[in-house]
């Protein structure tokens, strides 16, 4: 095996298979970032979501998707182009995976991808010791989403942001204020067959803990632009809290927890999950 994927290992606590794939596809995210950023992805782009938030901020969680803004809109924007790059930096590590553009998503303002790869073949190149039939019950493709906002509403504040490993890189992402507003919008927002998921409320948690306060301009711009509020409507924390609160009243938490169960170690932290619990925190929120 490569020794900077045996580098990029040595940091996880591996004890089941679910550990292995997870750990498997954020380490394939890192080397995609790489590529990206080798071919300049990031001077038009950000990178944003929750996979941001674990990879530099620390969050506990494994997330499955890379999330991208534009700086600039550009409803022309070519994902294609970076294609090479990615490929290029998958093959130096000796990983053979394919990415081509998504079906139109049904969202006119997002471009979609999705990276695909054999698990089993990938497994057993990161976890070489490991015997075949451990893996029979899982499936034969592995895949990463990419997403990327091709008309970004404004108020995103940037940050440049270094990576040593795969190799050292520079991405830019959005700072913690801005990914704290994509984050309640979201919650808010986001249609997923009519359910809340676990993993924005996990992570919602995990910026209140972090007294992260919200950037405002670009979560009413976003809230704007998905006409949940109108331009008429007085706007500031005590909205965005009033809006959350309503929102806290409607959630199947039960259903929650089980979308954010396969991303987390400590499932008992779950357990103070309420409508009073949420409902308390966000009085916190600045």
């Amino acid at each position: 095996m490569n020794n900077i994927i045996e580098q990029m290992l040595s940091k996880y606590e591996i004890k089941n298979t679910g550990d292995e794939i997870n750990a498997l596809k954020e380490i394939i995210q890192e080397i995609v970032l790489s590529g990206l950023s080798r071919g300049n992805f990031f001077n038009e782009a950000a990178f944003y979501g929750g996979t941001a938030l674990r990879i530099f901020y620390n969050l506990d969680r494994f997330s499955e998707d890379l999330d991208f803004s534009l700086i600039e809109p550009n409803k022309d924007f070519d994902f294609s182009k970076y294609f090479v790059y990615v490929e290029k930096e998958l093959k130096a590590y000796g990983l053979n995976l394919e990415i081509n553009t998504k079906e139109k998503s049904k969202e006119p303002n997002i471009t979609s991808a999705f990276l695909k790869g054999d698990t089993l073949e990938l497994i057993l190149k990161f976890f070489p010791s490991e015997e075949k039939h451990k893996y029979d019950h899982i499936l034969r493709d592995i895949k990463i989403k990419f997403e990327i906002d091709i008309n970004p509403p404004l108020g995103a504040h940037y940050e440049d942001r270094y990576k040593l490993l795969p190799s050292p890189h520079q991405i830019k992402l959005y700072d913690k204020e801005s990914l704290l507003a994509g984050k309640i919008h979201a919650i808010l927002c986001r249609g997923w067959k009519k359910r809340t998921k676990g993993r924005d409320l996990y992570d919602y948690v995990f910026f209140l803990a972090n007294d992260t306060k919200v950037n405002l301009e670009l979560l009413k711009n976003k809230l704007l632009e998905s006409h949940y509020i109108s331009s008429n409507d007085i706007f500031d924390i005590n909205k965005v809290k009033e809006l959350l609160i309503n929102k806290f009243n409607e959630i199947d938490y039960n259903e929650a927890k089980e979308d954010i169960k396969p991303f987390i170690r400590n499932v008992d932290s779950l357990n103070i999950w309420s409508k009073d619990f949420f409902i308390s925190i966000t009085y916190k929120l600045k």
